[in-house]
């Protein structure tokens, strides 16, 4: 059975970090990539860091650039994703998804918010909640 679990969420103040953790099973996870996505109340879900599996290339949205950092234990079959400085704006539901991505598509393109209905498999989300 394919499944992938979050895990790590919490509630924190701003400045605190958390690490969230994806764990799949049921698949070899060393040929999928894999993105982390996040939804808040009332917004639409968006990208917010993706890997690669064929180069272990990475993306990060503006909004989190230098502050998260994805990183995946094909070993392991997890994937990380370090939040530091975490800020109340950071404050979602946040899932982890899979797919056999083609060699030619980035890990930009992997999270860009079209890509999300190719994804095959996805987490049942761990909630964020960052407050003062």
């Amino acid at each position: 059975q394919v499944q992938l679990v979050e895990s790590g969420g919490g509630e924190v103040q701003p400045g605190e970090s958390l690490t969230l953790i994806c764990k799949s099973s049921g698949f070899t996870q060393d040929y999928y990539a894999i993105g982390w996505f996040r939804q808040a109340p009332g917004k639409e879900r968006e990208g917010v860091s993706c890997i690669s599996s064929r180069d272990g290339s990475t993306y990060y949205s503006d909004s989190v650039k230098g502050r998260f950092a994805i990183s995946r234990d094909n070993t392991k079959s997890v994937i990380y994703l370090r939040m530091n400085d975490l800020k109340p704006e950071d404050t979602a539901n946040y899932y982890c998804a899979a797919d056999r991505f083609g060699p030619l598509i980035t890990a930009q393109s992997m999270c860009a918010p079209g890509a999300q209905a190719e994804y095959d498999y996805w987490g049942q989300g761990t909630q964020v909640t960052v407050s003062p």
